[in-house]
Order: C-alpha cells, then structure tokens, then sequence
C-alpha cells in the first residue's frame, strides 16, 4: 500500500485488510473518496460474488487538482465482513448505505443499517442480479391507512376554496 499512485491504478485489497488499506491510503494523501459501489458477479458464478469498489482521489484543495486515484477492490459474499470507513470518510456513511440497500452487501460494524433509496417496507435489494424483474412489493400508501381513490394518490391536486 505505499508508493505514489498513478491516475487510475486500482489495488485489490482482502476483506479482512480492507480498513486498514483504507487508512493506509488516506495516509498517503487520498483525501476524497469519491465513490463506494457494487458490482453483483452472479452471472459469472464468481467466488466471492461480489465486489465493493472504492474510488479515492489525491485532491490538492488549495490548487483545484486532481493529483491522483485509485479504484480499490474487495471481493465480498454476502455475508457482511468488511468494516465501514466512515471513520475515515463520512461520506461513506451514505454510501454504505446504498451499497446494502441496492445489493445487500453489510457491513460488520453497522448492524442496524438503514435503507437509503427504497421504502422501509421494501422486500430485497434490487441491483442483485437473482432479484426477480417482475416481483410484487408491497404498497405504500398514505400513513392514514386509508385506501386511495386511485393509483396515483400520491400526486398533488389542487383544491379550489372560495367561489
């Protein structure tokens, strides 16, 4: 993990290794993590399954430039084993969270994860390449419980009052 990177260098870094490479990459000056993802490799009957992907970037913030990246890689299942780096990035707080909603992909230090762009109520994660296309989820309605009068009771319609 030492040495200057070059623009676009990716390491692959073990899931046991993956906070302390993290560190050990921000200590070298990668001071932006710009990206947290997921890559689901079911079709390729890969082991582990998936990826989680970290981009970091070497940014001089008096100049505006870009000094450097490095796109890591951590081959995971999914069973959550890697530990968060929020610690050292709190964006990553937000980007975690997308990685276990959309792929189901934990995190072992932050066993009560909440979703971040699908309901509560939502039933799998839908990125995982085994997510059924054509499966039903449950409906989400106004916190009355009434039922609505139509499909779209969510959009706004306008109420006249007066004459």
């Amino acid at each position: 993990m030492s040495g200057a990177a070059i623009a676009g260098e990716r390491r692959d870094i073990a899931a046991a290794d993956l906070h302390d490479g993290m560190a050990a990459l921000k200590a070298e000056g990668y001071n932006v993590l710009v990206d947290l993802t997921c890559v689901d490799y079911l079709a390729l009957k890969r082991e582990p399954r998936f990826d989680v992907i970290y981009r970091v970037m070497k940014l001089d913030a008096a100049e505006g430039r870009d000094l450097g990246r490095v796109e890591v890689h951590c081959a995971v299942g999914v069973e959550p084993v890697l530990r968060s780096v929020r610690d050292l990035w709190p964006v990553a707080d937000w980007l975690e969270r997308e990685v276990w909603d959309m792929f189901g992909v934990g995190f072992i230090d932050r066993p009560d994860i909440k979703r971040l762009l699908m309901y509560e109520s939502f039933v799998g994660h839908p990125l995982r390449k085994d997510y059924p296309i054509a499966k039903r989820q449950p409906l989400i309605g106004p916190k009355s419980g009434e039922k609505a009068d139509s499909p779209s009771f969510n959009i706004l319609r306008p109420t006249v009052v007066g004459e």
